[in-house]
């Protein structure tokens, strides 16, 4: 038995979702035409209380495209420095969008609004200005953490008081919002901008969902498809969002309370060492190098990433069952006494 915890993304299309794209009504979604694209815009604007949004192929071109509609080439934004955005979008932030990045450092991915402040950079003759906060929630590289509504709140607070927008990359907001038991709109109605994706957390193929004001959607919509991002008949697409929604994301918590188990059986049962999960993501350390643990997992049919030199991650989703759970936990055992 394989049982894959590198990622939430790994998880295939269920036979019910595979039925809700064949039934799908579509049209050309260029011209505006998809009415299941339409119908999945429109749900993201009903959860997110956010004015318009857009269906896009990936998470990395929502935030790319949220972030190039609120700024202008040679602006600096504020960027945490273990953020998605940083790490794996592939230097996109000065390639595309010509930005200067200020990073910060946190222990658990969220500024405080002190630390804004002190980062922020007015605009002058030989400053590139600050117009442009980046949040990430919940955060992938600080092991699932949660930035609350209370703290989504304070550094709006903060972002007002500098005049400056926040995109977020709610990637995995869903499972935020399922571990705090609040609306996705407790936490957006403090963001200009939201990139929503559909395949962490819900389990869906392919696509990410950018929510924010009317004007900047219809900028938006302008880069998708200057990064050609805008495709025909992806109501088929759509359509599996629209059934993650409805039928995996009130079952979230179901993989938050396995992460935890997870965490817990290895605490107590090997030397190594896993900080409590907020969500769905362990992180496991090591008293060995990362990259070697990860190769005797995969030998045992076991796939996990190494995440730093004696770090690894392991990735909780909805195809993950107890049994699998349980034989993870004891191939892992096996691996710490070898």
């Amino acid at each position: 038995m394989i049982i894959d915890l590198r990622s939430d993304t790994v998880t295939k299309p269920t036979p019910k979702m595979l039925q809700a794209m064949i039934a799908a009504p579509v049209g050309d979604d260029v011209l505006g035409d998809d009415p299941t694209v339409q119908a999945l815009e429109q749900k993201i604007c009903d959860l997110t209380e956010m004015e318009a949004a857009v269906f896009v192929p990936s998470g990395t071109m929502g935030n790319q495209i949220g972030i190039a509609a609120l700024t202008n080439p040679g602006d600096s934004i504020l960027v945490e420095d273990e953020a998605h955005i940083l790490h794996y979008e592939v230097g996109a932030l000065a390639v595309l969008n010509g930005l200067t990045i200020r990073s910060y450092e946190t222990e658990r991915g969220t500024p405080t609004p002190d630390l804004v402040r002190r980062k922020y950079l007015a605009p002058s003759l030989h400053t590139p200005g600050t117009t442009l906060l980046c949040l990430e929630n919940t955060h992938n590289r600080h092991g699932g953490s949660i930035v609350s509504p209370h703290e989504h709140s304070e550094l709006r607070q903060i972002a007002n008081e500098l005049g400056i927008k926040i995109h977020l990359d709610g990637a995995r907001l869903w499972n935020a919002a399922a571990a705090l038991n609040e609306p996705i709109s407790q936490f957006t109605i403090h963001v200009d901008s939201v990139s929503l994706c559909l395949s962490k957390a819900l389990g869906t193929p392919v696509g990410s969902v950018l929510a924010g004001t009317a004007e900047h959607i219809e900028r938006a919509r302008i880069w998708r498809k200057r990064l050609g991002g805008g495709m025909r008949q992806s109501g088929l697409l759509a359509a599996t969002g629209l059934f993650a929604i409805e039928h995996q994301f009130p079952k979230l918590i179901q993989d938050h309370a396995r992460a935890k188990q997870f965490s817990e059986f290895i605490n107590a049962n090997t030397q190594w060492s896993s900080p409590a999960p907020e969500t769905n993501i362990v992180m496991l350390d090591l008293d060995r190098p990362a990259t070697e643990i990860a190769e005797q997992c995969e030998s045992k049919n076991l796939r996990a990433y190494p995440f730093g030199p004696q770090r690894m991650r392991f990735v909780f989703h909805h195809q993950i069952t107890d049994e699998m759970l349980e034989e993870a936990g004891r191939r892992l055992i096996e691996i710490s006494r070898t």
